[in-house]
């Protein structure tokens, strides 16, 4: 008897906690992503996002997730409504595994690029599905996340809403109004300017507004974003700038270089065509309600 209950916890313990959890599972579907392939439920119903894309991604879809990651210097998003209801499951790029595994979740929905290194003990807790990188794939990651919580025509539906209508708003601008738009943000220790594979530089392809020749970052590998010296914040370029500031120590850069004399003598601020906006939406929100929330902007600050 004492050798079959060693057999027995030696089998428990060598267990494969994913292969158990699809015995037991009823109807599932398979979904490819960035870490292999995974079963999920047909129809999960405790979702646990890592990352703030997946955030907009779920509510956009119109699920609210029990539990969520925040960014490293802020709460959870305020432009996506009253989540106070949704328990926080630590940050982005340390996500608190105990507190996602008392959530009892379904499905839990991360990136590669982020967690990466968290994917085995995530996906011994619930089925988990990750995309492959943040920002530059935003749209193949909303209809990845959309798959994988059965939303995958909902998703396509509104993916296809937003281009049209980034399409017709692009169409409907003069030239004259802005020949270029740049995009800055004060981050804590630094000041960056964003390129044409960020985000919202992205939103603002689709809508075909050129950028700010320091803005099109041609010959980088990377070209989300670059940085600029606070002695270089006159030399931005651009018809209309908008900008912005990541947390607490960002407003204070904010408020700081705005105030100063570099930035007063850039044209754009001088003939009013500065504009704040939301960090949450412009930087973080990397999904198809924030990409929305960015044409709104657009459509108040640039048109006729």
């Amino acid at each position: 008897m004492a050798a079959a209950c060693a057999l027995a916890l030696a089998a428990c313990g060598t267990s494969d906690p994913a292969a158990e959890r699809n015995d037991a599972e009823g109807e599932t579907r398979t979904i490819e992503h960035a870490m292999g392939t995974t079963e999920v439920p047909a129809d999960p119903q405790r979702v646990v996002v890592l990352d703030t894309d997946k955030i907009d991604t779920a509510l956009s879809l119109g699920i609210t997730p029990v539990g969520a990651a925040r960014a490293s210097e802020s709460e959870l998003p305020t432009y996506l409504g009253d989540l106070s209801g949704v328990t926080v499951v630590g940050t982005s790029a340390e996500p608190d595994l105990e507190a996602i595994e008392q959530l009892k979740p379904d499905l839990i929905l991360g990136s590669k690029f982020r967690q990466e290194a968290f994917y085995d003990e995530l996906d011994a807790i619930a089925p988990t599905v990750f995309t492959e990188l943040v920002g530059l794939t935003w749209k193949e990651n909303f209809l990845l996340d959309g798959e994988a919580l059965g939303k995958q025509d909902e998703a396509e539906r509104l993916l296809a809403d937003y281009e049209a209508r980034a399409g017709e708003f692009g169409g409907s601008l003069e030239e004259a109004i802005a020949t270029e738009v740049s995009i800055v943000r004060f981050m804590p220790d630094q000041i960056r300017v964003y390129g044409p594979d960020s985000f919202s530089g992205i939103v603002l392809g689709d809508v075909g507004l050129a950028r700010p020749e320091l803005q099109q970052l041609n010959g980088a590998e990377d070209r989300r974003f670059a940085e600029v010296s606070a002695e270089e914040v006159d030399t931005l370029g651009g018809d209309v700038v908008f900008y912005c500031a990541y947390g607490d120590d960002g407003d204070a850069q904010l408020a700081e270089y705005t105030g100063g004399a570099l930035w007063q003598s850039i044209p754009a601020v001088q003939e009013g065509n500065a504009h704040e906006v939301d960090d949450e939406v412009w930087m973080t929100g990397i999904g198809v309600t924030a990409a929305g929330m960015i044409l709104d902007d657009l459509e108040t600050y640039l048109g006729a």
